[in-house]
């Protein structure tokens, strides 16, 4: 990929002046990046940087250079929401540039400099919009520009608007898109392998900024417990957060577990209380959020935060204005919690957020990157975020991965059988949104049941590293990771993890492990198991029950319940590898009985 990336020589403020009417100072990446474009000058120019960076202020930077130097001469910005729309506008106006965030139709106000609009808005008058930038020399801001691939129509109408503007800038702060289907005004580059991919302009990637001090470092604190439900087929299963199991099995014990009735939301929302009273005894005005699946959910959520704190929690549940000036208001108070359904859009600026719970089931690499973007925005050196999450291996794995760079592909080889993580983004965040009384088309099938769950704290991630053993909720052991202070530099959160996990091993190693409970077996005496073990008790589980049909002349339906019933636990596709074992065993008994 052709990119530039920012100079670390120069400190993140550099130059310390106010160019071209801005406010504040640049901070080095911004600078670096006006200096490719003034040097380059492109018509297309995309800016790929990380949330909480300030893709914002370069652009308004550069929007006022264009605008100074005549190369053009009125901006537009596309921004993904509402809310986004008038939160271009404000900060365009504290720099001088005036932007109609109402504009809809019709002659432009003298006063103004431009308009900000959003994608749909765009999507319903192309021709409006492709009129204005005919008539005058324009910039086009394009933010997160992914979105102008959400669908067919957002894209072409963006093709269509856009195409004759003088320049265009696209912004994105996230993993890009999975499906082939190209971005607008996107440059593409044929690799050796012969596949194509997104190629940026500039970068400013997660560890860079972090590096800069530009935005937080991030500590995942990761729970995981006992789950039971009932599914649509009527069956009642149970397993554990984390262990391996089929893809519908986790989703069932993930959604079980986000369930406000049982008591795995409660002592998660509880822990994460307990770390935001930490945290704002060095940050006093730190926030936390709840990014909820729904809204009955968002609403259930916020009554059990006022059960466990005593406060009422601000509740966001959709783009409308109103939930604008909620998120206004949040941002500009002091208090502890706030409830979103999308966890307040992408680029919502809520500074002092610092506590997230990932209370939602969407699980794909956008997505967990916008909602970690909302807890990293930082506004002095040495603050830290906090996100607690499900032990769920594909949340674990964007954890681990924070700082990983992706290109949009096209081309992509699909193969026979391949699960592609990326793919069904917007499916998901769709049926995030969806109302409480939407036909779903389901409704011939029985409800899927949420029956009981707990919770165990299981490890903090932090930097690509584990940390920790699981601990009761409440315990010593967990409270030892949920107090660690809240302004802290990078090397020291490392530190003092390390410091962490060492005592509890320590104090784990006085007993034995068949006399230590599980909760107190450290990480790295876990017994792990992968998917090839799994498949290959499941595999010997059904050979033993295959030779007993014989020898009892039983059918294998009447056995595999049998040893359910006797054993306990889901059927074979969803047990874990103890369950297998104890199967495996019984019929082995059973067998030598019968000789």
């Amino acid at each position: 990929m052709t990119t530039t990336t920012a100079n670390h020589h120069l400190s993140p403020a550099f130059p310390g002046r106010a160019p071209w009417g801005t406010a504040n100072k640049l901070r080095a990446w911004q600078q670096g990046a006006m200096e490719k474009y003034i040097q380059t000058q492109p018509r297309d120019f995309l800016a790929v940087a990380t949330p909480g960076a300030g893709k914002t202020t370069f652009a308004l930077t550069l929007a006022s250079w264009l605008l100074h130097h005549h190369v053009v001469q009125q901006v537009t910005v596309v921004a993904p929401t509402e809310h986004l729309k008038k939160q271009w506008a404000e900060a365009a106006a504290r720099i001088g540039i005036k932007l109609d965030p109402e504009y809809s139709a019709g002659p432009l106000g003298r006063e103004y400099h431009g308009v900000a609009v959003t994608y749909a808005g765009v999507g319903v008058r192309p021709m409006l919009h492709r009129n204005r930038s005919e008539q005058r020399k324009t910039l086009v801001i394009l933010d997160e520009i992914h979105h102008a691939g959400d669908s067919r129509s957002w894209g072409d109408a963006c093709l269509e608007a856009f195409e004759p503007a003088t320049r265009r800038l696209c912004l994105t702060g996230t993993p890009f898109r999975s499906d082939t289907n190209p971005i607008p005004f996107v440059t593409y580059e044929e690799g050796d392998d012969g596949i194509r991919r997104s190629s940026a302009d500039y970068t400013y990637g997660y560890g860079n900024a972090l590096g800069d001090g530009v935005v937080r470092p991030v500590i995942f604190l990761s729970y995981s417990g006992n789950m039971r439900w009932r599914t649509k087929a009527g069956d009642e299963l149970e397993a554990r957060l984390g262990e391996p199991m089929t893809k519908d099995a986790v989703s069932q014990a993930w959604r079980t577990a986000l369930d406000p009735r049982g008591d795995w939301m409660p002592n998660v929302l509880r822990a994460a209380d307990r770390r935001l009273t930490e945290v704002r005894k060095s940050i006093p005005d730190a926030g936390a959020l709840v990014i909820a699946s729904d809204q009955e959910s968002a609403r259930a959520y916020a009554k059990l935060i006022r059960e466990i704190t005593g406060e009422g929690a601000t509740l966001v549940l959709s783009d409308d204005s109103g939930a604008s000036q909620r998120i206004d208001d949040f941002a500009a108070s002091e208090d502890r919690w706030m409830v979103a359904v999308r966890m307040v859009s992408e680029g919502v600026d809520v500074p002092r957020l610092a506590v997230g719970v990932y209370a939602t089931t969407i699980s794909t690499p956008l997505f967990f990157a916008q909602a970690v973007g909302r807890f990293v925005r930082s506004r002095r050196r040495g603050e830290t975020a906090s996100v607690f999450v499900p032990t769920i291996p594909t949340l674990l794995t964007f954890a681990n991965e924070m700082e990983v760079e992706r290109d949009h592909v096209l081309d992509k080889p699909k193969k026979e059988g391949e699960e592609d993580p990326y793919a069904e983004s917007e499916k998901e965040m769709d049926e995030a949104n969806k109302e409480q009384d939407e036909d779903t088309g389901d409704q011939d099938q029985l409800p899927f049941e949420a029956l009981e769950s707990d919770a165990v704290f299981d490890r903090v991630l932090y930097d690509g590293a584990e940390f920790g053993m699981q601990a009761h909720p409440g315990s010593e052991e967990e409270q030892d990771y949920l107090g660690i202070p809240g302004l802290l530099e990078p090397e020291q959160v490392q530190l003092l993890l390390q410091k962490r996990q060492a005592r509890q091993i320590a104090h784990s190693r006085r007993k034995p492990d068949e006399q230590a409970d599980l909760l107190e077996i450290p990480a790295e005496r876990r017994p792990v198991v992968t998917h090839k073990e799994l498949l290959e008790l499941r595999k010997q589980l059904n050979t033993l029950v295959g030779a007993y049909v014989h020898q009892s002349g039983k059918p294998h339906g009447v056995i595999h319940t049998e040893l359910r019933r006797v054993c306990g636990g889901p059927p074979s596709a969803e047990a874990t590898a103890g369950q297998l074992t104890e199967r495996i065993n019984k019929v082995r008994e059973w067998a030598t009985r019968m000789k």
